[in-house]
């Protein structure tokens, strides 16, 4: 007998830099009682010294699927929370390197999320070595906006400070997925 596989529903947080992406992911998670999946990029990139290729580019791609993949099955109450996305390498690709690898971007269509929590850029800028453009933040909002928008995504700008962000968040996901 053939047991049939219940996929979570996820809920994926992106954004610019600095908007306070893991920080949402972790409350998420915590306050769902499920599992966050990390961002692979942020242990890929630790020795890079912001000196990026396609490749490594290519690489992240695979290791935030192997991540997303590995931790699905420890999702509890059919909820797993997403610290951002593949979509993020695309976004990279795409701005360093002016190309995103076709087994990028056939991924991403694929790839469903049932809601994508889209971080605003009204926090302040907080330095950190694995950041690399504090003056262009609302450029990548623009371009992360196209790319949900390109794919029919369901998504919610969460903007606020401190925990007014925090429960802006969980209360987008509730109302969103009908918790």
């Amino acid at each position: 007998m053939e047991i049939e596989r219940v996929h979570p529903r996820k809920i994926a947080v992106v954004g610019p830099e600095s908007t306070g992406k893991s920080t949402m992911a972790n409350y998420l998670a915590k306050e769902l009682g499920t599992v966050c999946v990390p961002e692979y990029a942020r242990y890929y990139c630790k020795n890079l010294n912001n000196q990026y290729t396609l490749q490594d580019e290519t690489n992240m791609f695979y290791g935030q699927i192997a991540l997303e993949e590995a931790l699905t099955a420890s999702a509890s109450h059919g909820l797993l929370v997403c610290d951002t996305t593949i979509l993020t390498v695309k976004i990279w690709s795409d701005h360093l390197f002016g190309y995103t690898p076709e087994e990028v971007t056939e991924e991403i269509r694929s790839r469903k999320y049932d809601l994508y929590l889209l971080m605003d850029i009204d926090l302040p800028w907080e330095d950190d070595p694995l950041r690399d453009f504090p003056t262009e933040r609302a450029h990548f909002m623009k371009v992360w906006k196209e790319e949900l928008n390109a794919l029919q995504a369901e998504y919610e700008i969460i903007s606020g400070l401190e925990e007014a962000r925090l429960q802006n968040g969980l209360n987008a996901v509730k109302k969103q997925l009908k918790l």
